[in-house]
């Protein structure tokens, strides 16, 4: 009983020497679990670096001016992340957002006029109108 409690602890705390039989078992065991352990296990699956479709809505575009509004569904940044973060951080966040996410901003620069935040009943964020102005057009001969 003494022996079996000691190989317990000993396998607790890590304390098998380099190369003993028990410390490869252990090693062996954690990379079975790494290699066969399914993913679903730990509910891990990758983030899409785009917003949803739906998430982002152009409302309004004048091309005199060359603005454009889109509504951005609040969903789209993390929960609570926009009470403690500055206003630099969520222009930069919608500028990355609205870059990945447009199709007709992708690969173009941009810049973002104004952020309005849509609010509900009891003050949180819905959403966010973003007024974005893209550069003049330069004729090329």
């Amino acid at each position: 009983m003494h022996t079996l409690w000691r190989g317990l602890v000993g396998t607790v705390f890590w304390s098998h020497e380099r190369g003993s039989w028990a410390y490869d078992m252990m090693v062996a065991a954690i990379v079975l679990f790494v290699l066969f352990t399914p993913r679903s296990w730990f509910h891990d699956q990758p983030r899409s670096s785009e917003a949803p479709s739906q998430a982002i809505q152009l409302v309004s575009a004048d091309s005199v001016s060359r603005t454009r509004v889109y509504r951005i569904d609040a969903s789209v940044f993390a929960p609570g992340e926009r009470a403690t973060k500055p206003t630099l951080d969520l222009d930069r966040d919608t500028h990355d957002v609205l870059g990945r996410s447009v199709q007709e901003l992708k690969h173009q620069q941009f810049q973002i006029v104004q952020i309005d935040p849509g609010r509900a009943g009891d003050g949180s964020v819905l959403y966010y109108n973003v007024t974005v102005r893209l550069p003049a057009k330069t004729g090329h001969r």
